[in-house]
């Protein structure tokens, strides 16, 4: 039992719905991002900035981070935004196992770390 971080796009919530059931019928314990229904706001992909939450959100996803052995990436078409590069680059530098849930090309930032 590994405890594990789902990171990615709010695009991709239904994806990491279905990971985060598979994972947790394997026995791990499976943290992910907030989500809002679509009645709760008009745009809920992008609800931390419409209600001006974004950095206690990405600060509190961190600590998730923290608590976790390694990530899974969503990266659905390899589609990483700059808040997931964020997540990937805090994962490796505190040293947390970084996994792709889909085929991925590494980045030159990737290369670099």
């Amino acid at each position: 039992m590994s405890v594990i971080t789902l990171c990615g796009s709010t695009k991709f919530t239904k994806e990491m719905l279905i990971k985060q059931w598979e994972l947790t019928k394997q026995g791990h314990i499976v943290l992910g991002w907030c989500i809002i229904p679509d009645l709760y706001s008009r745009d809920s992909h992008h609800i931390a900035e419409e209600e001006n939450v974004q950095e206690i959100m990405d600060s509190v996803h961190k600590k998730k981070i923290d608590m976790s052995d390694c990530i899974i990436v969503i990266n659905v078409n390899d589609c990483i935004g700059e808040s997931t590069k964020s997540e990937i680059l805090y994962a490796s530098q505190h040293s947390k196992t970084v996994v792709y849930a889909y085929p991925h090309t590494p980045r030159e930032w990737e290369k670099e770390k």
